[in-house]
């Protein structure tokens, strides 16, 4: 193949509307000086969010999506001591926030179809639960990992059924919907999240879709540091620090004019993975499921790889201790001693990450079920082991805006050639 980027080719990179709208709104946040959370671009910004969610939601836009989940928690009455019930399978800020109040994530296995929360074992761990501490869980944290939608319909049946609600972890999911509804309005609350590398971004940035105005004004509250209507600081609650800067809200404000393009931009790179690999033996493309009801944004391309398939470099997998942080993360990281785990991906997995980086494309190992970090040992989980053989064989594949279709074919051929005939 002749064509060779000239750059390393991300998973998912922010990309700038062409004609620059997001410098408008920022430009006009410098001259009339409000760059302090809250302000003009904040408040479009949220009508424009709540727009895109149908228009009967409302909408707070918050510093982070990890935020949202904390704040979302908070509204549904989370306290020390609760248990609230968490997607195993998913990015660690899906269950920190439970263990910031003081109480207990359980999690929750995935099915098949979807990777997403199994709604059979969702049911037996509310039940299980119920004996084991004579009451029910405080909340149900349902993900949409990598866009994907999760069973929506027979997840809030069982939640509604026994009168838990839910918070939508659809960090991933923006755009993404179930039944021609958008992820983020099924349950009481629904998490967004514009980091650097989401569908749309705010630099940094989340926010939380609200069933009404009540619990938004309640979200707003305890989000600006919950204080009291009187003519000094006056706390009755414990607040947090979480509003958006009108100088983000200005980047999501455009944003948003080029949302429906990158949404459409990473289903057609998913398309173009599934017809380009269909023959390619032992790598599988995870697709949505056969029912027209679900509809995802496939934020990252994900496949697994079947055990037996040899990679180049196989052999020499996890023998050096990882210097930097898959994910962007240099810097930050803690460094460890040993280059393995009791739970990890397969060494052709990882000799493929390898393999790909060296050729300037960026794959990553998908998300390591929560049940399996070591944060989480004593933690209690319902689980089939689906999610954690999905951890050992699969791998993301780069998605974003800024992946072309000559891109795609050059990350596929590059697969084709770390495969051992």
């Amino acid at each position: 193949m002749s064509y060779i980027p000239e750059k390393t080719i991300y998973l998912c990179l922010a990309h700038m509307s062409e004609d620059g709208i997001e410098q408008k709104y920022v430009k006009e946040a410098f001259d009339t000086n409000w760059v302090v959370p809250l302000g003009p671009n904040v408040n479009a910004f949220e009508e424009d969010l709540k727009n895109f969610v149908g228009g009967k939601n409302e909408v707070v836009a918050l510093s982070a999506g990890t935020a949202a989940v904390h704040l979302a928690l908070i509204g549904c009455g989370v306290q020390a001591g609760d248990e609230v019930l968490v997607q195993s399978f998913t990015f660690c800020a899906s269950s920190h926030p439970v263990t910031y109040l003081g109480a207990k994530p359980v999690f929750v296995g995935s099915e098949k179809d979807t990777w997403n929360m199994d709604p059979v074992l969702l049911e037996e761990a509310i039940k299980d639960r119920m004996e084991k501490t004579g009451k029910k869980p405080k909340a149900i944290v349902p993900v949409a990992l990598y866009g994907m939608p999760y069973d929506c319909e027979r997840i809030m049946e069982i939640a509604n059924r026994y009168d838990i609600p839910v918070v939508e972890d659809a960090a991933e999911g923006f755009g993404s919907k179930f039944d021609g509804r958008v992820l983020g309005t099924f349950g009481k609350f629904g998490v967004l999240s514009f980091n650097g590398n989401k569908m749309i971004t705010t630099s940094g940035g989340g926010a939380l879709i609200c069933r009404n105005a009540e619990d938004k004004n309640t979200i707003m509250w305890y989000a600006t540091q919950a204080r009291d209507a009187y003519p000094y600081y006056q706390h009755t609650a414990i607040g947090y620090n979480y509003r958006m800067s009108n100088i983000c809200a200005g980047i999501g404000r455009g944003q948003m004019t080029v949302a429906e393009a990158h949404i459409a931009h990473h289903k057609h790179v998913q398309a173009l993975y599934e017809e380009l690999l269909k023959d390619v033996k032992g790598i599988r493309m995870h697709k949505q499921p056969e029912d027209a009801r679900y509809d995802a944004n496939f934020w990252l391309c994900t496949a697994t790889i079947d055990p037996d398939v040899k990679v180049v470099g196989q052999e020499n997998a996890y023998k050096e201790v990882v210097k930097t942080a898959v994910g962007g993360a240099a810097g930050v990281i803690k460094a460890v001693d040993s280059a393995t785990t009791n739970c990890q991906p397969n060494e052709n997995v990882e000799a493929m990450r390898v393999f790909m980086l060296a050729r300037k494309i960026e794959v990553r190992p998908v998300w390591k079920p929560m049940h399996k970090q070591p944060v989480y040992a004593d933690a209690p989980v319902y689980t089939n082991g689906v999610e954690e053989e999905i951890f050992r064989t699969g791998l993301c594949l780069p998605a974003g805006p800024c992946v072309s279709d000559e891109d795609v074919a050059y990350i596929v051929q590059a697969i084709k050639d770390c495969i051992k005939e």
